[in-house]
Protein backbone atom coordinates (compact mmCIF):
# COMPACT_ATOMS: atom_id res chain seq x y z
CA UNK A 1 0.00 0.00 0.00
CA UNK A 2 0.83 3.66 -0.79
CA UNK A 3 -0.47 6.85 -0.25
CA UNK A 4 -1.62 9.55 -2.82
CA UNK A 5 -1.15 13.03 -1.32
CA UNK A 6 -3.50 15.84 -3.14
CA UNK A 7 -2.33 19.37 -2.46
CA UNK A 8 -4.47 22.48 -3.41
CA UNK A 9 -3.24 26.31 -3.61
CA UNK A 10 -6.02 28.54 -2.49
CA UNK A 11 -4.87 31.43 -2.35
CA UNK A 12 -6.47 34.45 0.37
CA UNK A 13 -6.78 38.00 -0.76
CA UNK A 14 -8.75 41.12 1.13
CA UNK A 15 -10.54 42.73 -1.10
CA UNK A 16 -8.50 45.62 -1.48
CA UNK A 17 -5.66 43.36 -2.01
CA UNK A 18 -7.12 42.09 -6.05
CA UNK A 19 -6.97 44.43 -8.82
CA UNK A 20 -9.40 46.59 -10.15
CA UNK A 21 -10.85 43.59 -12.78
CA UNK A 22 -11.56 40.79 -9.86
CA UNK A 23 -13.04 43.64 -7.70
CA UNK A 24 -15.46 44.72 -10.31
CA UNK A 25 -16.20 41.38 -11.57
CA UNK A 26 -17.15 40.47 -7.61
CA UNK A 27 -19.13 43.45 -7.30
CA UNK A 28 -20.70 42.36 -10.25
CA UNK A 29 -21.42 39.22 -8.34
CA UNK A 30 -22.76 40.34 -5.22
CA UNK A 31 -25.01 42.84 -7.29
CA UNK A 32 -26.09 39.58 -8.74
CA UNK A 33 -27.42 38.67 -5.47
CA UNK A 34 -30.59 40.92 -5.65
CA UNK A 35 -32.03 38.93 -8.82
CA UNK A 36 -31.56 35.55 -6.76
CA UNK A 37 -35.12 33.46 -6.41
CA UNK A 38 -34.39 31.92 -2.91
CA UNK A 39 -37.68 32.33 -0.95
CA UNK A 40 -37.11 28.81 0.79
CA UNK A 41 -33.84 29.45 2.18
CA UNK A 42 -33.70 32.77 2.00
CA UNK A 43 -29.76 32.29 0.76
CA UNK A 44 -28.95 34.08 -2.42
CA UNK A 45 -25.92 33.35 -4.61
CA UNK A 46 -24.43 35.31 -7.10
CA UNK A 47 -22.40 34.62 -10.12
CA UNK A 48 -20.17 36.64 -12.75
CA UNK A 49 -18.65 35.20 -15.52
CA UNK A 50 -15.81 36.74 -17.35
CA UNK A 51 -15.58 35.28 -20.88
CA UNK A 52 -12.25 35.27 -23.50
CA UNK A 53 -13.66 38.20 -25.27
CA UNK A 54 -14.33 40.37 -22.25
CA UNK A 55 -18.03 39.98 -21.97
CA UNK A 56 -19.81 39.38 -18.17
CA UNK A 57 -21.98 37.36 -17.77
CA UNK A 58 -24.32 36.81 -14.15
CA UNK A 59 -26.88 34.31 -13.18
CA UNK A 60 -28.09 33.73 -9.55
CA UNK A 61 -29.72 30.28 -7.66
CA UNK A 62 -33.20 29.59 -8.55
CA UNK A 63 -35.15 27.63 -6.19
CA UNK A 64 -38.07 26.02 -6.37
CA UNK A 65 -41.08 24.21 -3.98
CA UNK A 66 -39.71 21.42 -5.31
CA UNK A 67 -36.08 21.59 -4.37
CA UNK A 68 -34.24 19.12 -6.54
CA UNK A 69 -35.94 21.39 -9.74
CA UNK A 70 -33.78 24.43 -8.37
CA UNK A 71 -30.26 25.55 -9.76
CA UNK A 72 -27.58 26.72 -8.58
CA UNK A 73 -25.94 30.50 -9.60
CA UNK A 74 -22.38 29.08 -10.78
CA UNK A 75 -24.71 26.85 -13.14
CA UNK A 76 -27.35 29.05 -14.48
CA UNK A 77 -24.12 31.52 -15.60
CA UNK A 78 -21.84 28.93 -16.98
CA UNK A 79 -25.20 27.58 -19.12
CA UNK A 80 -25.77 30.96 -20.10
CA UNK A 81 -22.11 32.18 -21.36
CA UNK A 82 -22.21 28.47 -22.77
CA UNK A 83 -25.56 29.00 -24.77
CA UNK A 84 -25.34 32.25 -25.69
CA UNK A 85 -20.87 32.22 -26.35
CA UNK A 86 -20.87 28.71 -27.51
CA UNK A 87 -17.26 29.98 -28.91
CA UNK A 88 -16.07 32.19 -25.71
CA UNK A 89 -13.97 30.10 -22.82
CA UNK A 90 -14.95 30.91 -19.34
CA UNK A 91 -11.83 33.05 -17.68
CA UNK A 92 -12.72 33.77 -14.38
CA UNK A 93 -16.24 33.21 -12.54
CA UNK A 94 -17.07 35.04 -9.01
CA UNK A 95 -19.49 33.96 -6.91
CA UNK A 96 -20.77 36.02 -3.84
CA UNK A 97 -23.27 34.92 -1.51
CA UNK A 98 -25.68 36.62 1.29
CA UNK A 99 -28.23 35.87 3.60
CA UNK A 100 -31.38 37.92 4.01
CA UNK A 101 -29.58 40.05 6.61
CA UNK A 102 -26.11 40.27 4.76
CA UNK A 103 -22.84 38.75 2.99
CA UNK A 104 -21.61 35.95 4.51
CA UNK A 105 -18.28 36.34 6.13
CA UNK A 106 -16.41 33.25 4.62
CA UNK A 107 -16.38 31.87 0.87
CA UNK A 108 -18.13 29.47 0.33
CA UNK A 109 -17.58 26.87 -2.32
CA UNK A 110 -19.33 25.21 -5.49
CA UNK A 111 -21.21 22.44 -4.34
CA UNK A 112 -20.54 18.98 -6.26
CA UNK A 113 -23.19 19.66 -8.69
CA UNK A 114 -21.29 22.58 -10.12
CA UNK A 115 -17.87 22.15 -9.47
CA UNK A 116 -18.84 19.18 -12.28
CA UNK A 117 -20.23 21.49 -14.93
CA UNK A 118 -17.12 23.73 -14.13
CA UNK A 119 -14.95 20.91 -14.82
CA UNK A 120 -17.07 19.90 -18.01
CA UNK A 121 -16.83 23.63 -19.32
CA UNK A 122 -12.94 23.42 -18.66
CA UNK A 123 -12.81 20.79 -20.61
CA UNK A 124 -14.57 22.05 -23.38
CA UNK A 125 -12.53 25.10 -23.82
CA UNK A 126 -9.28 23.24 -22.93
CA UNK A 127 -8.07 25.71 -20.26
CA UNK A 128 -8.83 26.39 -16.57
CA UNK A 129 -11.43 28.72 -14.97
CA UNK A 130 -9.61 30.88 -12.29
CA UNK A 131 -12.71 31.06 -9.45
CA UNK A 132 -13.25 33.70 -7.08
CA UNK A 133 -14.77 33.36 -3.79
CA UNK A 134 -16.03 36.33 -1.82
CA UNK A 135 -16.35 36.42 1.54
CA UNK A 136 -16.76 39.88 3.57
CA UNK A 137 -13.58 38.50 5.87
CA UNK A 138 -11.66 37.42 2.61
CA UNK A 139 -11.52 36.21 -0.99
CA UNK A 140 -10.15 32.93 -2.38
CA UNK A 141 -8.80 32.34 -5.57
CA UNK A 142 -8.94 29.31 -7.35
CA UNK A 143 -6.20 28.62 -10.28
CA UNK A 144 -8.74 26.12 -11.86
CA UNK A 145 -11.71 23.38 -10.47
CA UNK A 146 -9.23 20.60 -10.12
CA UNK A 147 -8.26 21.92 -6.84
CA UNK A 148 -11.66 22.10 -5.32
CA UNK A 149 -12.21 18.56 -7.39
CA UNK A 150 -9.16 16.56 -7.51
CA UNK A 151 -9.69 12.74 -9.41
CA UNK A 152 -12.57 14.18 -10.89
CA UNK A 153 -14.74 12.05 -13.61
CA UNK A 154 -14.61 13.45 -16.66
CA UNK A 155 -14.50 11.78 -20.33
CA UNK A 156 -11.27 10.29 -20.55
CA UNK A 157 -12.30 8.13 -17.56
CA UNK A 158 -14.61 6.06 -20.36
CA UNK A 159 -12.03 5.80 -22.91
CA UNK A 160 -10.37 2.57 -23.20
Amino acid sequence: MKDLTITAIIKVYQYDELNEGDRSLIKTAMEATARSYSPYSHFSVGAAALLGNGTVVTGTNQENAAYPSGLCAERTTLFYANSQYPDQPVVTLAIAARTEKDFIDHPIPPCGACRQVILETEKRYKQPIRILLYGKECIYEVKSIGDLLPLSFDASAMED
